[in-house]
């Protein structure tokens, strides 16, 4: 049977978040009768049980098979040497970034340990349980194992760069040297019957690939009540075979998912066994680069001239919509090469504009600052995916956070940052404190007063959030004296909320107090001030 070989280049990629669907494509002239024709190279990490063969013209497709293609190895000792050096370094890095991950769960660990211990350590100094030298020394421990972890993650960093660094140059070198082997590849070989002479045959190509993914990002622009959500993908691969400017496709489906529907298997209820803790690291955000406002004018342009007309904003290209069952599909305007190198590439999905409303919130019990706070419905057909954002007023960068799951129709609240302009005072305004007599109750008695003053150049809605201690003992009680004005909300917990609506330049006063009082010989802890 007669064998020819087939240039067929990549000419379409539909990226997943966790793999990719390669497509290619190639054409040749055919004699009647049976011919294999090899496709080549493929990178060596595709599935091969998902190599699919489709395309046009008067032949019938009987068969596909994978071939390993084997080169032999330099004997060049330059090169030998270059490549145990490239695998030593390698796996001295893959070493180093583990350890890194060790420590950086290490200090997740020792952070929730002190938040839980925390409570814990709370309640029994207020029982008497726990000696203050006792906290004191746990709180000691935990801050100089993380500070210790933090260096030793210092050190794990410097020296992941010096191995890139060794890494890069040993790369160059092998680069350089002169009869370095090429490496091993697969070849996809089609089986065809051909009907007729000199038959054109189109031959398609498709077969998934691991070492590939795309993440979401997004800029949320605030500009008057609209939020502007800019959603970018980041791809990259690793997959062994560049691609070059092509049909591109960003995907929400997952392929590896079960598809299974779930089955319930019994619920049993037995003694309840201590056992260790254990403690597992949480997920943490990827890196998100700061991208440049939109519509910056560039740098030594030059004015126009007061005659001329203004020009209209440079407008953003955005991705192709198709909706399906389960998942969409989207195809950015711009074609985009993504080298096999791991490193991302951006392309724009979609630039919606949504009505939001704005109010501020503060917590001046915690600190003195009003963040201010959007809540926004998703007006779109998108849904948008999890992942970092990058918060900017107009064409300021003013803070970093994380945009959860978005379902169209559905609403959300967006922290947009502290906004300075308006100024959040909370003071002691008096204290009181009654010894007690023979048989009779201590007095501790508090006021607050907090200001919230508004200069901002339009009407402000301001949640302002507060609370009164909660008693956990009877021979300790807690009776408000002052709640002015009164509350829109409170909670059986002690927190407090009212809600002011403030005009340009106007200020408004809340009142908080209550007094404690504490059966004789008792002495209350959890007291701040």
């Amino acid at each position: 049977m007669e064998t020819a070989e087939i240039q067929a280049p990549v000419v379409g990629v539909t990226v997943y978040p966790d793999r990719a669907r390669i497509t290619r494509r190639g054409s040749l002239r055919l004699a009647a009768g049976d011919h294999r024709v090899r496709v080549a190279p493929l990178p060596a990490g595709l599935r091969r049980d998902s190599i699919r063969v489709g395309g046009r013209g008067a032949a019938t497709v009987l068969g596909v098979d994978v071939t390993t293609r084997r080169r032999a190895r330099s004997t060049d000792a330059q090169v030998v040497g270059l490549e145990q050096r490239r695998r030593e370094l390698a796996d001295e890095l893959a070493e180093t970034e583990d350890a890194d991950g060790i420590e950086e769960q290490r200090g997740e660990f020792l952070a929730r340990l002190a938040e839980r211990a925390g409570g814990t350590y709370a309640r029994s100094l207020a029982t008497g349980d726990a000696a203050p030298a006792d906290v004191a020394a746990f709180a000691d421990s935990v801050a100089a194992q993380l500070a210790d972890s933090r260096g030793r993650r210092r050190g794990l960093a410097r020296r992941r760069t010096e191995l890139a660094e060794e890494l890069a140059a040993v790369e160059r070198d092998l680069d350089a040297a002169h009869g370095k082997r090429e490496p091993d590849h697969l070849a996809a070989e089609v089986t065809v019957a051909v009907e007729a002479d000199d038959a054109e045959v189109d031959l398609e190509l498709t077969y998934l690939v691991d070492g590939a993914r795309w993440q979401p990002s997004y800029d949320l622009r605030l500009i008057d009540d609209t939020v502007t959500v800019t959603w970018f993908g980041q791809v990259s691969q690793s997959t062994g075979e560049d691609w070059p400017e092509c049909e591109l496709r960003l995907s929400t489906a997952r392929p590896a998912a079960t598809t299974g529907v779930p089955e319930l298997s019994p619920w049993y209820l037995d003694r309840s066994r201590p056992a260790s803790p254990r403690a597992t690291a949480a997920d943490m955000p990827l890196g998100m680069p700061v991208p440049p406002a939109p519509g910056a004018a560039p740098a030594g342009g030059g004015g126009l001239a007061r005659s001329a007309a203004p020009r209209p904003p440079v407008r953003e290209s955005v991705a192709e919509v198709e909706q399906g069952v389960g998942a969409a599909t989207y195809r950015p305007a711009r074609a985009v090469a993504v080298p096999a190198d791991g490193s991302a590439h951006r392309a724009t999905i979609a630039v919606l504009e949504l009505p939001a409303r704005l109010d501020h919130v503060t917590a001046p019990v915690r600190a003195a600052e009003a963040h201010l706070r959007a809540t926004v419905r998703n007006t779109t057909e998108h849904t948008l995916l999890a992942g970092p954002a990058a918060v900017f007023h107009g064409a300021d960068f003013v803070s970093s956070t994380r945009l959860p799951v978005w379902a169209p129709g559905e609403e959300i609240e967006l922290a947009l940052g502290v906004d300075d302009r308006l100024r959040v005072e909370r003071k002691l305004h008096r204290r009181a404190e009654t010894k007690a007599a023979l048989g009779s109750t201590r007095r501790r008695e508090v006021e607050y007063r907090t200001t919230v003053a508004n200069h901002t150049p339009r009407p402000a809605a301001v949640e302002v959030r507060d609370q009164l201690p909660v008693s956990r003992d009877e021979a300790v009680v807690v009776r408000e004296t002052a709640l002015t004005p009164p509350p829109a909300e409170r909670t059986e917990l002690g927190e407090v909320i009212w809600r002011l609506s403030l005009a340009p330049g106007e200020s408004g006063e809340i009142t908080l107090g209550f007094r404690v009082e504490l059966a004789r010989g008792v002495e209350v802890a959890g007291w701040r001030e």
